[in-house]
């Protein structure tokens, strides 16, 4: 990836189109929005592809990213709590708990992060 200087932040231009990164909303996505949604979306992804994997059919995976940042330490994120909502599936709290250990351990970006960055993940079944 290449990433260009603009007035207030930077931007790349990947095939989905331009992604403008700044140090505050109205320019672009904060630095660490991206990290937490990278986080989350790498994981939803996984979760999915287990599911389907195991033949277990779902309707819908909704994911709520939670940060802690600590202000003292040039607001460093210390903990993101994903909870996965999972709609329109039948499956047993031990099966869904198999399904989070898989997850957590095959999230390329999760295992990234995990020695600096606590990550919480839980679910639930509507």
């Amino acid at each position: 990836m290449e990433f260009h200087m603009k007035e207030i932040g930077f931007y790349t231009e990947t095939a989905n189109g331009r992604l403008n990164i700044a140090g505050d909303e109205e320019h672009g996505f904060r630095p660490f929005q991206l990290l937490v949604s990278s986080v989350a979306v790498c994981s939803g992804g996984i979760m999915r592809k287990i599911l389907e994997k195991k033949r277990i059919p779902y309707e819908d995976i909704h994911i709520k990213a939670d940060v802690v940042r600590n202000p003292e330490k040039a607001d460093k994120i210390e903990k993101i709590h994903l909870h996965f909502t999972l709609t329109g599936i039948e499956i047993s709290q031990a099966q869904m708990e198999k399904v989070m250990a898989l997850t957590a351990k095959n999230c390329s970006l999760v295992q990234s992060v995990m020695e600096s960055i606590e990550i919480e993940e839980t679910f639930e079944i509507k």
